[in-house]
């Protein structure tokens, strides 16, 4: 039942958030002028860079991201990531997948996200009887934050976390968002 509610929450938030968003740019009454590409002027380009090394742990991260703004209120891009990590003589994990976000900005200081992202993990065992488990993880992330100048520091919450499923630690994760 508590999922079915949260489904048709989902459901109801995404529908507003995108005709919010095509209501928004319905309303532009200013058309691009001739001969510039307007469109790229609107892309920011971002994304986040993580290595961590020590004592028989390694971790590095890249995760590449592009946004579109039709407005100073709200937009939307795609992100890709891969991650590798690896404890020695436990297991290694590689995981690459894509996102999509939407921003939305009802003041100039704070950052509203809404966030899918699907994951690919694949796990390799090395004392185990289980060798390797191989499979799919979906996030979706409601987030908040405070933005200034290209840079969001905030948290967001896994709408779909669950405590013994997946490849996060908790519901809640911090994040630092820059776009260039």
């Amino acid at each position: 039942m508590k999922t079915k509610v949260l489904l048709v929450f989902i459901k109801r938030l995404t529908f507003t958030v995108f005709l919010l968003m095509k209501l928004t740019v319905l309303a532009q009454d200013a058309p691009p002028q001739q001969g510039q590409n307007s469109f790229w002027k609107k892309v920011q380009f971002g994304g986040g860079i993580g290595l961590g090394i020590g004592n028989g742990f390694t971790n590095i991260s890249i995760a590449p991201s592009g946004i579109y703004n039709f407005n100073q209120y709200f937009s939307a891009g795609l992100g890709v990531q891969y991650s590798y990590l690896k404890q020695k003589e436990l297991y290694s994990s590689s995981m690459y997948g894509g996102s999509i976000i939407g921003l939305a900005k009802p003041i100039d200081q704070i950052q509203v996200s809404l966030e899918i992202e699907q994951l690919r993990v694949n796990l390799n065992y090395d004392n185990s009887s289980i060798k390797t488990n191989d499979f799919w993880n979906t996030g979706l992330f409601l987030g908040a934050g405070y933005h200034m100048n290209g840079v969001t520091i905030g948290a967001r919450y896994n709408l779909l976390y669950q405590d013994d499923k997946g490849v996060y630690g908790d519901a809640i994760m911090p994040f630092i968002r820059v776009y260039f």
